[in-house]
C-alpha cells in the first residue's frame, strides 16, 4: 500500500509527498536567531502596550477603546505562549532500537464507525503487515458483515458490540476487555501505517513508566479542504504547524499528548485512569492528562509513520474543528489543568497554552467588529495623531508576524493562516460556550471519510461568514459616503479595514462554496478497488 522512493518521500499512487522524517536538529545559530526574533518581538510588544494604555486610549469612547485594548493584551499573551511553547522544538531525542528482547504482546487497533471498506482496506493490509509480530483487531462500531469479511480475509481479527455507547472511546474500552496486550496502537480507519509504525515506537516502551508514545497526523489527500498550494508550488497543511512544530516541542515540558491516532500506549497506563475518558469528545487529550496525574510519561516522536483521510470539504472540516473546541472545553470544566493535582508548571502550562488556544476567535472576532463599530458611530477609540500611531501599530504588527513565522519554522504563513482562522471562527466561536455548559452538543460526531463524505454538493457558506462579506460592504459605502468621519488617530486603518474584511470573508466564503470541493469524481476517488484486491487473498 506504500512505497518508499529517493530521499525518503512515500508515495500512495500516484501522489508523491515531502520527506516526513524526523528532521535534522536545529543548529545553535538557527535557534539563536529565532529566540532573539522572539524576545525582540515581545519587547517592542510591551513597549506598544506601554504607549497604548499611557497615552492613546480615548476614554470618551471607552465602550470600543477597552475591548480593543483588551484584544491587544490577549494578542501579547499569545505570543509570549507561543515564544515559550516553541523555545526548543528538539528536547527529545528517540530512543536507540533496544537490543533487550522485548517480551511485550503487541496489537494494532483500527476502531471504526461507517467508513466504507475502500478507506479501510488500505488501513488493514498495511497493520497485518507490519512487523514485528502482533496482533491487528478491527473495532466494528458499525457491525457490518462486510467490514468482518474483509478484515477476517486480510489477516485482521474483528470485535464488535451491542451498543455504540461512548463512541470511540467506548469502543476502545470495550476492546480492551477482550484483548491480550501489553501495548496497542491506535490508528483511525483512515491512517494507513508505513513500515516503521512499530520498530520506530515500540524503542520507547524500554521506559517503563512511559504511558504512550505519539506520532505526527498526515495526510495523502493534498486537495483536501485544509490544504492549499502557494504560489510557490508547495502544499500549505493548516495542521502542520501543530502536528510538526507544536507538538515535538511539547517534549521539552514533558507534555506531549496522545492525539487519537498514530500512537501507541501502554494498556497498564489506560487501565489505571479507568480506560479512555468517556467524560469529553476529545477523549485523547483528556485521557493523557488523567495518565500524567497518575505519574505515568509521554513521548512525541516527530517523524511521519502514518497518513490518512482530511476533511475533503467545508463541511468535514468545520464539524472536525466544533468537536474539538467542544471536548477542550469539557476538559477545562472537568480536568482544568491548571487547578488539577499531580501535574508540573511545565505540563499546566503546556495544556492551558492548548486548551485556551480555541478562544483566539473571540479576539479575532473582536478585531473585526471594532473597526465596523467605528465607522457606524464615529468612535474613535485611539487618541493619537494618525501620522504617528500608524506607523507604529504597523510596525508592531510586522515584527509580531515575523516573530511567530520565525517560531513556527516556516508553517505559518499568516495570510494563508488569517483565511483558516476566518472559516473556523463559526465552528468554533459557539463551541467555546461549552466551558459554561459542558454537556452542550456533547455527542461524538464522526469526521466524514471517503464516499461517504459528501453528497457532491456545494456546501453552503455558514452564516457568520456571509453577514461579515455584507457588513463590510456596507461599511466600504457608509465610510465612503460620510464625509464627515473623523480623521483622527485610528482614521487610516478604519479606512482599510472594512476592505480588508471584506476580502478576508470573501475570500474564506470562496474557498468554502468552491466547486473542487463537490465534484463527483472527488467523492468516487478511492484509494483501492476492494473487489480486485480481496479477491486473490
Amino acid at each position: 500500500m506504500h512505497a518508499t522512493g529517493p530521499g525518503g518521500e512515500v508515495g500512495l499512487a500516484a501522489t508523491v509527498f515531502r520527506d516526513g522524517s524526523l528532521p535534522p536538529p536545529e543548529s545553535p545559530r538557527r535557534q539563536t536567531v529565532i529566540r532573539a526574533t522572539a524576545l525582540f518581538a515581545i519587547a517592542v510588544t510591551a513597549a506598544y502596550l506601554v504607549w497604548r494604555l499611557t497615552s492613546t486610549i480615548a476614554l470618551d469612547w471607552w465602550w470600543v477603546a477597552i475591548p480593543l485594548f483588551v484584544a491587544e493584551v490577549h494578542n501579547a499573551i499569545g505570543l509570549v505562549l507561543y515564544a515559550i511553547a516553541l523555545w526548543d522544538v528538539d528536547a527529545a531525542a528517540p530512543p536507540a532500537p533496544s537490543t533487550v528482547r522485548r517480551r511485550q504482546r503487541v496489537a494494532v487497533l483500527i476502531p471504526t464507525y461507517n467508513e466504507p471498506a475502500d478507506v479501510l482496506l488500505p488501513t488493514i493490509s498495511a497493520a497485518v503487515a507490519l512487523k514485528p509480530k502482533h496482533e491487528t483487531w478491527v473495532l466494528d462500531d458499525g457491525n457490518r458483515e462486510e467490514i468482518r469479511e474483509l478484515a477476517v480475509t486480510l489477516g485482521a481479527r474483528y470485535i464488535t458490540r451491542p451498543s455504540n455507547e461512548h463512541a470511540k472511546a467506548g469502543n476502545l474500552n470495550h476492546a480492551l476487555q477482550h484483548i491480550d496486550a501489553d501495548i496497542i496502537g491506535v490508528l483511525d480507519a483512515d491512517h494507513v501505517p508505513t513500515a516503521r509504525f512499530l520498530t520506530a515506537l515500540l524503542p520507547y516502551f524500554d521506559d517503563p513508566k512511559l504511558a504512550f508514545a505519539q506520532s505526527p497526523q498526515d495526510f495523502y489527500n493534498l486537495e483536501s479542504f485544509e490544504h492549499q498550494r502557494r504560489r510557490d508550488g508547495k502544499v500549505f497543511n493548516e495542521e502542520a504547524v501543530f502536528y510538526r512544530v507544536i507538538a515535538p516541542a511539547k517534549n521539552r515540558w514533558s507534555a506531549p499528548f496522545w492525539c487519537g491516532t498514530c500512537a501507541m500506549i501502554r494498556v497498564d497506563a489506560l487501565r489505571s485512569v479507568g480506560g479512555v475518558s468517556t467524560d469529553s469528545v476529545t477523549e485523547d487529550i483528556h485521557t493523557t492528562i488523567r495518565m500524567y496525574r497518575k505519574g505515568w510519561t509521554g513521548a512525541y516522536h516527530n517523524e511521519v509513520l502514518a497518513r490518512g483521510l482530511a476533511p475533503d470539504d467545508a463541511s468535514g472540516y468545520l464539524l472536525q474543528r466544533n468537536r474539538w473546541a467542544i471536548g477542550a472545553m469539557q476538559v477545562l470544566r472537568r480536568e482544568n489543568p491548571l487547578t488539577s493535582s499531580g501535574l508540573t508548571v511545565g505540563q499546566r502550562l503546556a495544556f492551558a497554552t492548548t486548551l485556551f488556544g480555541w478562544f483566539d476567535s473571540w479576539r479575532t472576532l473582536t478585531y473585526i467588529l471594532i473597526p465596523l463599530a467605528v465607522v457606524a458611530t464615529g468612535a474613535v477609540p485611539i487618541d493619537a495623531p494618525g501620522q504617528v500611531f500608524v506607523p507604529v501599530f504597523l510596525a508592531t504588527l510586522a515584527i509580531q508576524s515575523f516573530a511567530m513565522r520565525s517560531l513556527s519554522r516556516g508553517q505559518y504563513p499568516p495570510i494563508l493562516s488569517i483565511l483558516f482562522e476566518f472559516i473556523r471562527m463559526p465552528a468554533v466561536l459557539p463551541a467555546t460556550l461549552a466551558v459554561f455548559w459542558p454537556d452542550r452538543a456533547s455527542k461524538f460526531k464522526v469526521t466524514p471519510k471517503g464516499r461517504s463524505a459528501t453528497s457532491g454538493q456545494r456546501v453552503p457558506v455558514p452564516r457568520l461568514l456571509s453577514s461579515l462579506a455584507v457588513v463590510s460592504s456596507i461599511g466600504i459605502v457608509w465610510f465612503t459616503a460620510t464625509p464627515k468621519m473623523p480623521v483622527a488617530g485610528v482614521s487610516c486603518t478604519t479606512t482599510l479595514s472594512p476592505s480588508c474584511l471584506r476580502i478576508a470573508s470573501t475570500s474564506a466564503s470562496g474557498k468554502v462554496r468552491n466547486s473542487m470541493y463537490a465534484r463527483p469524481e472527488r467523492m468516487a476517488a478511492a484509494r483501492a478497488d476492494v473487489s480486485v484486491l480481496t479477491k486473490n487473498l
